[in-house]
């Protein structure tokens, strides 16, 4: 059974199989347009009803929900590693080791904002999942942002994030994982098969969106030019390492030169988003567009090599946007946000 496991053809096959089962655009919209109430049991329907029975003796509501989403997301991803080995492992590996990260984040919010223990368990990081426990630890032990950093120390991570001068804002301790995160994941991807070129692709796509929303951020806020460098990511292929320099001098007009000459980039589809987001007066038209290139080009990753990791990411990278939404929908009914709103989030 295990060289069966650990064969390429089997593992993209049971990944493109559960990613038939996700939720469609039409079956988001149907939830929607349903009362909090009946939520719980549509979403326990939609394949997470071991979960919503495991947490309903504790939670009710959006905690309830919330909590079995994560759970649910969390033995998937780690069930989906543990199918491979060899290189598809690699791979795989080095898009999963991004929510080791992201729980970093979730830490260090919850000691910077004082959050209840109880609050973090019931939701983000739930309790009854063991690979919180750790996590949740760290919270329940730290007074202060440098707390909790020390307790981080043996993680791959650790060293970037001591590093971080004493008095740093949480924002310099993101940016710091984020960094380390994505000089990491470009450096495991060696050799020359289409998957690492693929993936090579997305992860230059991924940090080129977080530096261009950096930039213009800093532009919102009256961040100088020369400041926004380090808050840059290298390894983008939009805006390149050798490109920081005219960023410093030049700010948001220099970047948007950049991208007008850019072969590869739409540019006037970005100038409608961001005409939209000046509307509104926030970056959520942006970062939808740039979520939907990420994913265009996960797509494409996913057909044209069918027997690769590719199907897999691509399928990881799906069930997280299905609990991502789920979550977002389930909160927003409770919060009362309007159909309108939700759909133009979500659909």
């Amino acid at each position: 059974m295990m060289v069966m496991l650990g064969n390429t053809p089997y593992v993209a096959a049971r990944a493109k199989s559960r990613r038939q089962k996700l939720a469609d655009r039409s079956r988001l919209r149907q939830l929607i347009n349903q009362s909090p109430e009946q939520l719980t049991v549509a979403v326990s329907e939609m394949g997470y009803r071991a979960e919503i029975d495991l947490y309903a003796g504790q939670l009710t509501g959006g905690d309830l929900v919330e909590a079995a989403l994560t759970h649910n997301l969390e033995h998937e991803l780690e069930q989906m590693l543990s199918m491979c080995n060899g290189k598809i492992r690699a791979i795989v590996e080095t898009y999963t080791s991004r929510f080791e990260y992201y729980n970093a984040k979730v830490v260090l919010r919850a000691v910077v904002n004082d959050v209840e223990l109880e609050k973090v368990s019931h939701s983000i990081l739930p309790e009854l999942n063991d690979i919180n426990t750790p996590w949740l630890k760290i919270i329940e032990n730290s007074d202060d942002l440098r707390s909790a950093v020390v307790q981080m120390r043996r993680k791959s991570f650790g060293p970037a994030l001591n590093a971080v001068p004493e008095d740093a804002r949480l924002a310099d301790y993101e940016d710091a994982l984020d960094v380390h995160y994505f000089k990491k994941a470009l450096s495991s991807m060696t050799g020359k098969g289409a998957d690492v070129r693929f993936l090579k692709e997305l992860l230059g796509a991924e940090i080129d969106h977080r530096n261009l929303l950096n930039i213009l951020e800093a532009e919102a806020v009256g961040i100088s030019s020369e400041n926004v460098i380090s808050m840059l990511v290298p390894g983008g292929r939009l805006v390149p390492l050798r490109a920081f320099s005219s960023i410093a001098a030049g700010g948001r007009d220099a970047a948007m030169d950049l991208l007008r000459s850019s072969g590869r980039f739409d540019f006037p589809a970005f100038e409608a988003a961001l005409a939209s987001s000046k509307e509104m007066n926030s970056l959520d038209p942006v970062v939808t567009w740039f979520k939907e290139r990420e994913y265009a080009i996960m797509k494409r990753m996913s057909f044209l090599h069918p027997v690769s990791a590719l199907p897999v990411v691509h399928y990881m990278a799906m069930k997280v946007q299905e609990v991502n939404d789920l979550r977002f929908i389930v909160r927003g009914r409770i919060a009362g946000l309007s159909v309108e709103v939700l759909e133009a989030h979500i659909l």
